[in-house]
């Protein structure tokens, strides 16, 4: 466990299960909608519920995914794939390997759910692609 109680993968802080309702990004990378590979993560669930990303494998070629960011602009992707992987061979070239595109990942566990260890067996890994940004204010 590092600082706050976060679980430190690499440099990735993933958020602490008293707060899987948010997802974490990897600061050590871009922004969502910047070039390269923004990389998000977040927890399935929790042993009291569904968390943040509890839906995500449900995604499909095609789908929408926004991302919120802090200067008031959204982020918009279309999801290209759903990847799972287990974490032993954890594909973390690619994931935060150098892209000149405007790609996003989102990687919380999935799989099994492995008693002993208290974790999932998996990685589920969607990558989707920069398609448009709006500014949140053009909603109103």
């Amino acid at each position: 466990m590092g600082p706050g109680g976060h679980v430190i993968v690499g440099q990735l802080a993933v958020p602490p299960l008293d707060h899987a309702d948010i997802a974490g990004w990897y600061g050590g990378g871009p922004t969502p909608g910047e070039r390269g590979s923004a990389v998000i993560v977040g927890h399935l669930d929790t042993t009291t519920g569904p968390a943040v990303f509890a839906r995500l494998s449900e995604l499909r070629r095609g789908d929408t995914v926004a991302a919120v960011r802090a200067d008031g602009t959204v982020a918009v992707f279309s999801v290209e794939r759903l990847e799972r992987t287990p974490k032993s061979r954890f594909p973390a070239d690619e994931v935060y390997g150098s892209t000149r595109e405007r790609k996003l990942v989102l990687g919380p566990c999935g799989g099994v759910f492995d008693r002993i260890h208290r974790s999932y067996t998996d990685n589920l890994i969607v990558h989707a692609v920069y398609r448009a940004a709006y500014a949140v204010s053009d909603l109103r």
